[in-house]
């Protein structure tokens, strides 16, 4: 099949029906040992404003279809389609420039999307107001905490004025309380923005704090194991009974998908 990536024309305000639609995609890369195939037939839709997480364990492919919706990589097979344009991803590892300020870091991304000089700082400030950083515009990265250090992450990914944002394990290496803040904080500016979030997590818990929707992915090759509609109606806590019973029913179902693979 054919591989596409559609994008939809500047200023154009025609309704989406999704903002990001995967349709029968695999992805192979080969090596040494021959072709490996990572990600076989994958189809998943996102609506306009859904909050999506993708669950598996370790190497079944999740960051490997994060890039694929990014426009980092192209699939072996299949279609990709982000009709809002290129999307906006924020990695693992925060990934700014240590020697400017906070500020400096988001004004990069507005000057490369071609936001005038004049209207770069104003803008940068706003977006660190929305992150809860207000008056960090001067600070170093090396003044910032682990958590505040994501966060002008997030104002930054969010300056490429994209409405699809995807996060790859964003808050993995923080501590369980700066976690649990971020969540927080990830959830209000989902709903205050409506964005829709392509999510990646290992984490069962931190999928059914935030998502409206939770995908598994089988082990490798990556296929769509299972869906599940998250009812419980937001904000959530990650020790909420409701999200602990979920969270259980899809643990169960992921260690069924390890044990069928024989991973360990």
């Amino acid at each position: 099949m054919a591989t596409t990536f559609a994008k939809a024309a500047e200023g154009s305000t025609r309704e989406q029906s999704h903002a990001a639609r995967i349709e029968h995609v695999s992805k192979s890369f080969s090596g040494p040992a021959g072709s490996q195939l990572v990600l076989d037939d994958i189809s998943l839709d996102v609506a306009p404003g859904e909050f999506v997480t993708i669950l598996g364990a370790s190497g079944c492919g999740k960051s490997t279809l994060l890039n694929l919706v990014a426009g980092l990589d192209k699939p072996s097979a299949g279609s990709m389609e982000t009709p809002g344009g290129r999307p906006a991803l924020m990695f693992q590892e925060h990934a700014l420039f240590p020697w400017l300020t906070a500020g400096k870091n988001i004004e990069l991304a507005l000057r490369l999307r071609g936001v005038a000089k004049a209207e770069r700082r104003p803008e940068a400030e706003r977006l660190l107001e929305l992150v809860r950083l207000g008056g960090s515009y001067g600070k170093r990265v090396h003044e910032l905490s682990g958590g505040m250090r994501q966060r002008v992450a997030l104002a930054r990914a969010l300056a490429q004025d994209s409405r699809l944002l995807l996060m790859d394990e964003p808050f993995a290496a923080l501590d369980a309380i700066t976690r649990d803040v971020l969540h927080g904080e990830l959830t209000r500016i989902w709903e205050e923005t409506g964005l829709s979030v392509l999510f990646v997590t290992h984490n069962v818990r931190e999928a059914v704090r935030l998502a409206q929707r939770v995908v598994l992915l089988s082990s490798r090759p990556g296929r769509v194991a299972k869906e599940w509609t998250v009812d419980i109606p937001q904000p959530r806590r990650i020790e909420d009974a409701d999200v602990a019973e979920l969270s259980l029913e899809i643990t169960e179902h992921l260690r069924g998908e390890i044990r069928r693979h024989g991973q360990h």
